[in-house]
């Protein structure tokens, strides 16, 4: 089952930034655990229900961390396919919200982080996402996705390396 994506990307930055400050924030990413999940609901402002995602046998669910915090700055829901990698869900953190939102940058990183995954398991990069029509142009305007047939999006290798080159430098040194 492939789920409609609902994302903005507010900026394509080398980590996240501080809003109010411009300050940059170095990022990691790991797979949530089970009590993660029971910190993530819509009573805390989130809008999808990632304990269904986090039960999916098929799926991975991965949150951004600021390096040295424990405070969730995103989460994904990939799933490895053949030869690519689908996006299911991904979602900025409701502090990320909006005109008074915390940092900058989550989704690009979330997106890029996809690409990164897609690299390591020798799909070229290739991403797959179903979009709300709403928002196709901004994805092709912001992330260099193509339509690959009615609201499927697709990232490929030349655009998933510019993502994957913007957010994790050094992954292509030695490769």
């Amino acid at each position: 089952m492939t789920r409609e994506t609902c994302f903005f990307i507010d900026k394509i930055t080398d980590c996240i930034e501080q809003v109010a400050t411009g300050l940059k924030m170095d990022t990691f990413l790991e797979e949530v655990s089970k009590k993660d999940i029971q910190g993530i609901s819509k009573k805390k402002g989130w809008v999808f229900d990632w304990k269904i995602e986090y039960t999916r046998g098929d799926c991975s669910v991965f949150k951004l961390l600021i390096t040295g915090d424990t405070v969730i700055q995103g989460l994904v829901c990939l799933e490895v396919k053949q030869g690519y990698v689908e996006m299911h869900l991904l979602e900025s953190a409701p502090h990320n919200w909006g005109q008074d939102k915390q940092h900058a940058g989550v989704a690009g990183n979330l997106v890029a982080f996809a690409c990164k995954i897609s690299f390591d398991l020798g799909f070229d990069g290739h991403v797959a996402f179903t979009a709300k029509t709403r928002l196709l142009k901004h994805y092709m305007d912001t992330l260099g996705a193509e339509i690959i047939y009615g609201r499927r999006l697709g990232l490929f290798t030349p655009a998933a390396k510019k993502l994957v080159n913007s957010y994790f430098k050094n992954y292509f040194n030695g490769k």
